[in-house]
Parts: C-alpha cells; sequence; structure tokens
C-alpha cells in the first residue's frame, strides 16, 4: 500500500475551538500553528507557509510576494479570517492559480452594532461623562454640561452601503433619523429602498450629514478618501465615525479638524497603526475616541470593513 501523502496546512494564529476541530476533522491534513494571540513575525510566517498546501491567516497577516515565494509551488489555498482582503497581493495571488477564501457576513451583525454603539458613545460623550465622575468633575446636576448631539431628526451619512453599512442603517432608523445619505461606487436602488436612502456624491455627503459612518472597503479609490477637503465641508457640529479601514481617513488631518473645532468629535473602530501609540496626538483629544472592538464568541479584534461600497 502506498503511503497517503498529507496536505500541510499552516495556521497562523490560535483560532476558535470550532476551526480547529474542523481542521483536526481533516485526516489528510496535517496542521501546524502559530500557537500565539499575538501576531506571527515576518520570519516565522515565511518558515511556517513553506511547502504548505493551505493557509490560515488574519487580517493582520499581509501575504505578499516574499510570502509567497516562501510557500512555493504547493500552495493551492489561502484563506483568511477576516471580512477584507486588502491584506493579500491578489493580482500575485490569482497569477499563481491560488484560490482565497474570507468570511463575509460572520460579523456584519456585530460590527454593525458596535458602529451603533461607538456612534452613541461618541456624539454623547460618555467617555468624557465617565472621566468626569472619576476625577470628582460632577459636582452638580448643569443644563449645558456635556450635551451631545441627538439622532432624532437628523440627516446620516453612510460611506459605503453594503452589507455592513445596511445593517448599520438599520439599526439606527429606529432613533428617529430623518434622512439617510449614502456614497459609494454607484447608486444602490434595491437596497436604499429599505431606508429611503439617497445617494449622493462624496462631497454632498459630508456637507449634509449631521452623523458620517464610513463602512466601504479600502482601495486605491478610497485610501484617504476622508481628508482635510472632506473634513472642511462637513457640520462644525457633525460627528464622524469610522469602522472601515485606518487608511480611509487621513488621521493627520483628522486631528486638524477636531483639535480646531471644524467637527464636533470622531469614534474610530480602526487606526493606522493598529493600536495606535500611547502619545498620538488623536488620543489626546477629548473629542476623539478611540478603541478597538472584540467579536463575539472568539473575542479577537476584528476591524469592520464591508466589501459591498
Amino acid at each position: 500500500m502506498r503511503p497517503v501523502l498529507l496536505m500541510k496546512v499552516f495556521v497562523t494564529r490560535r483560532i476558535p475551538p470550532e476551526g480547529r476541530a474542523a481542521l483536526a476533522r481533516a485526516a489528510d491534513c496535517e496542521v501546524e500553528q502559530w500557537d500565539s494571540d499575538e501576531p506571527i513575525p515576518v520570519k516565522e510566517l515565511e518558515r511556517g507557509v513553506a511547502g504548505a498546501h493551505g493557509l490560515l491567516c488574519l487580517l493582520s497577516d499581509r501575504v505578499d510576494k516574499r510570502i509567497l515565494d516562501a510557500a512555493g509551488a504547493n500552495l493551492k489555498v489561502i484563506s483568511t479570517l477576516s471580512v477584507g482582503v486588502d491584506h493579500l497581493a491578489l493580482d500575485e495571488i490569482k497569477k499563481r492559480g491560488i484560490r482565497v477564501g474570507y468570511t463575509p457576513d460572520v460579523l456584519t451583525d456585530a460590527t454593525a452594532e458596535l458602529a451603533v454603539s461607538l456612534l452613541l458613545t461618541t456624539c454623547r460623550r460618555l467617555p468624557e461623562a465617565i472621566e468626569e465622575v472619576k476625577n470628582g468633575g460632577w459636582t452638580s446636576w448643569k443644563p449645558l454640561w456635556l450635551c451631545g448631539y441627538g439622532l432624532t431628526q437628523s440627516t446620516v451619512g453612510i460611506v459605503g452601503l453594503g452589507r455592513i453599512g445596511q445593517a448599520i442603517a438599520r439599526r439606527l432608523k429606529p432613533f428617529g433619523v430623518q434622512r439617510f445619505l449614502y456614497t459609494g461606487r454607484q447608486p444602490r436602488p434595491e437596497e436604499a429602498a429599505e431606508f429611503q436612502a439617497e445617494f449622493v456624491s462624496t462631497p454632498e455627503l459630508a456637507a449634509q450629514s449631521d452623523f458620517i459612518v464610513v463602512a466601504c472597503s479600502l482601495t486605491p479609490a478610497t485610501k484617504g478618501l476622508c481628508n482635510k477637503d472632506f473634513f472642511q465641508k462637513m457640520k462644525e457640529t457633525a460627528v464622524f465615525v469610522n469602522i472601515s479601514r485606518g487608511d480611509v481617513v487621513n488621521q493627520d488631518d483628522l486631528y486638524q479638524a477636531l483639535a480646531s473645532g471644524q467637527i464636533a468629535a470622531a469614534g474610530l473602530d480602526v487606526t493606522t497603526p493598529e493600536p495606535l501609540p500611547t502619545n498620538h496626538p488623536l488620543l489626546t483629544l477629548k473629542n476623539c475616541d478611540s478603541f478597538t472592538c472584540p467579536s463575539p464568541r472568539t473575542g479577537q479584534a476584528e476591524p469592520s470593513c464591508d466589501h459591498g461600497t
């Protein structure tokens, strides 16, 4: 009898037990895993992927030509535990005939819920209020103290009305939002009909919205989309929330807009880099809330992105 040739699968991080069990059930697979919750160093990734037939990676693992060369001709499948695929060199992967799997819709509900929580936290200035309680700043009830911004009768602009963008609008609608605007590559009338959302240009969305939620994918067209010009068009009372990718926003321009009072506040689920250094200028601002959102079940940080711009 000829010996059974096992296919090597390399996993770049600890993954949920359900995933490990699925791999264990594949009798023809030999699984090697980077046994840590922290990102795998590039040298270890090169070593681990060498000769592998399959690679299971995360969005923090940049799979470029260097990694593909290290893997060699055996590599046939790359699966990423993420919605976004901007960390994969897709053109190079396609040239080599490698199949790619990703996880659309797995985190749509969780991401939408966390986006709404970030928006409410930011517009109602909850971190500031909590800090005032802790440092003794709360002395008495004051009618004008820590006033925030309400969703009732507001205009909400969504950059990218894909799965996540729609899920966010669906959750915000009961708050009494008067008008939804959206922008993207093209109008999506069927999806927009549920919210009577209007397709507008990006400058129009910036100028007319009371709240802006960025939920688009990172592409060459969206990189740096939210920059000085974008923020200058926003209302002084507007709140900006980014749940897509850090590189969609020019963070220096955002800092200037917040520090100067050009816009009211920002809530960031994603930044460049991640995490931000603790001495980053954005973290010095009271009107900027930045935190990463753990996904349900796994507790792994999962920045939010959607391909359906």
